[in-house]
């Protein structure tokens, strides 16, 4: 859908070249204070590598966009106090930021990147080694997604023919509820928290009357936060626009959505992204 020298993709380039700029010294500073870091500051750190992930996905960055990937879990793991940001743990990290700047300065090489080698120090950090001196000690097993698993859905969408289709399809695989704008899915996911029944999945318009759908993902992932609940494993969101709104995707991508359907909704690819997310098998 787009060139890479169009004016929408070169913007995302040269704000992901200014965010990994700023990402490097975060790092830098990580470094040092180790488990003492500000949380804050490893809060700028994700959200910028998942920024870039998803702007690398919107425009079929593949390397990019796995690298990022694979750099976000990571952060992710810090984050949520399951890694300690040791020197050698941010040193691979501070190499996928150079890698990742390389391939943004060469985005039409970038798909035939070799990323093998700081994909497998990434992994080492995600998956380490068993300890042979620890009785017991086991390697971690990756956990697969349920196949048949029944989702919570919540379809934020004005519009009744993209509402419609939506529902219609999503229904097969759980319980969908509707909000017309931002605030009613604001509401609605506040009253799923209280009842203990979180939702799964939120396919979420960006443009919206009374509160758009930007505003309704911070609001969301705001209480997830004060709920104690990390982005990594909270709901996913996919947004929905159309191309004339695309640029609005990157502000939503800061806000830490998941992914993203350029309308009309092409059925297919929210199937792929439903797996992207592990929500179905």
């Amino acid at each position: 859908m787009f060139k890479l020298d169009d004016t929408l993709v070169i913007d995302f380039l040269a704000e992901s070249l200014d965010q990994l700029e700023s990402v490097e010294s975060d790092l830098l500073a990580l470094e040092i204070l180790g488990a003492a870091a500000d949380e804050e500051q490893v809060n700028r750190v994700f959200r910028a590598v998942h920024s870039i992930k998803g702007g690398a996905g919107f425009f079929s960055l593949v390397k990019i966009g796995e690298l990022a990937h694979r750099s976000e879990d990571v952060l992710g793991l810090i984050r949520s106090r399951k890694l300690v940001p040791t020197p050698a743990c941010v040193q691979v990290l501070l190499h996928a930021v150079d890698r990742l700047s390389d391939m943004l300065h060469s985005p039409k090489e970038s798909n035939q990147a070799d990323i093998a080698e700081i994909v497998a120090e990434l992994a080492v950090l995600l998956n380490p080694l068993p300890d042979p001196m620890k009785p017991g000690s086991v390697a971690p097993t990756a956990i697969a997604p349920e196949s048949a698993r029944h989702l919570r859905i919540l379809l934020v969408e004005d519009d009744f023919a993209c509402r419609f289709l939506l529902q219609s399809f999503l229904c097969r695989y759980g319980e969908c509820h509707i909000a017309v704008n931002g605030r009613e899915a604001v509401d609605a996911f506040r009253a799923s928290l209280k009842l203990g029944q979180p939702y799964d999945l939120i396919c979420m318009d960006i443009m919206m009357p009374e509160m758009d759908g930007l505003e309704a993902v911070h609001q969301i992932r705001s209480m997830e936060e004060s709920h104690g609940i990390r982005s990594t494993h909270g709901v996913k969101i996919i947004m929905t626009t159309t191309v004339d709104a695309v640029s609005e995707v990157f502000k939503c991508f800061n806000e830490l959505c998941d992914a993203y359907l350029v309308k009309p909704i092409d059925l297919g690819q929210l199937l792929n992204q439903m797996r992207s997310c592990q929500l179905i098998g």
